[in-house]
């Protein structure tokens, strides 16, 4: 009897440890003047909205915050950047917490300040890169006449341009990330394993604007061997995260009016989820990343929302 015991607290520790983390996927609501919202997912498929605002825009001329993106560095601070202008705007939005409810004051960093004509600085993606110790900072830019542009004006033409910190006091000078030959915005690096990265990113030329991925042995590129556009038109905002042995790929399918999501386990089949995964109404591009229990009671505290709500 003793023994039945003891295999039954064995067991009842490490199923424990196996549900101890949880997702949460960053978030913002149109018109973006409110600020940054959270998802969260035990399973990384069915999501529930954490009703709170948890950060309000303050800097940059527009006073909005759009696609919040976060990373956990190695100390275990928290750090988020965000789109703060449609146009007319070289600099992006920092602050920095230790619990993701208490922020540090706001900072607008000028990311394009070396580009005169540069027309805006949209959707930054922070990475981490573990090797070099630094974060990495991925933006979409158009510099009028600097690219052969297709059919897109000469203001929406973009390219990736990105900076590296490890303090996000001192950044190195920013340059061109990726030039794939078209159009690209809302890139996100994603670490597969040693030496293998993932960049998932948007066509925005007119007669795709959707999703593919490329990929390289170091997350500054270069990056090749492009996957084909695997999503419907008119969709961006991509973010990707590792469920069990898949990968989700999320985005928003802005003509649908929905979030879409495809599966893949090799990058070179993508199986559509739209219809078997579940998202807040209005939930817009975010990055997901996972968290503790404790965390996400926190956060949900901070709302008012005492309990989380059960997955089906």
């Amino acid at each position: 009897m003793k023994h039945i015991t003891l295999l039954f607290a064995i067991v009842l520790v490490f199923s424990c440890k196996a549900g101890k983390s949880v997702y949460l996927f960053t978030s913002f609501h149109e018109p973006a003047n409110e600020g940054l919202r959270f998802l969260y997912s035990n399973d990384a498929y069915h999501w529930n909205a954490i009703d709170h605002i948890f950060i309000k825009p303050e800097v940059g001329d527009a006073k909005i915050m759009r696609d919040p993106s976060i990373v956990q560095g190695p100390d275990g601070v928290y750090h988020l950047v965000w789109t703060t202008g449609w146009k007319n705007d070289k600099g992006i939005g920092y602050a920095n917490s230790k619990d993701l409810v208490h922020w540090s004051a706001e900072q607008h960093i000028e990311v394009m300040a070396n580009e005169p004509t540069a027309v805006n600085a949209w959707a930054p993606e922070l990475f981490y890169d573990e090797e070099n110790k630094y974060f990495i900072i991925v933006w979409a830019s158009t510099v009028p006449f600097r690219f052969p542009k297709g059919q897109e004006d000469e203001n929406n033409n973009h390219r990736l341009y990105y900076t590296t910190t490890k303090d996000f006091k001192t950044f190195s000078p920013s340059k061109l990330f990726l030039d794939p030959g078209f159009s690209v915005i809302d890139a996100e690096i994603v670490k597969r394993a040693k030496n293998d990265y993932a960049l998932v990113m948007k066509d925005n030329t007119r007669p795709n604007r959707n999703i593919l991925v490329a990929f390289s042995n170091n997350p500054l590129g270069p990056y090749s061997n492009y996957t084909p556009r695997f999503t419907e038109p008119f969709s961006e905002g991509p973010s990707m995260t590792k469920a069990g042995d898949n990968w989700l790929v999320y985005y928003d399918s802005y003509r649908l009016k929905r979030y879409g999501a495809m599966r893949t386990a090799n990058f070179k089949t993508f199986t559509d989820l739209a219809d078997s995964v579940s998202v807040p109404i209005g939930h817009k591009h975010g990055t997901i990343f996972k968290v503790t229990k404790k965390q996400l009671a926190q956060l949900l505290q901070a709302a008012g929302q005492s309990k989380a709500a059960k997955h089906e």
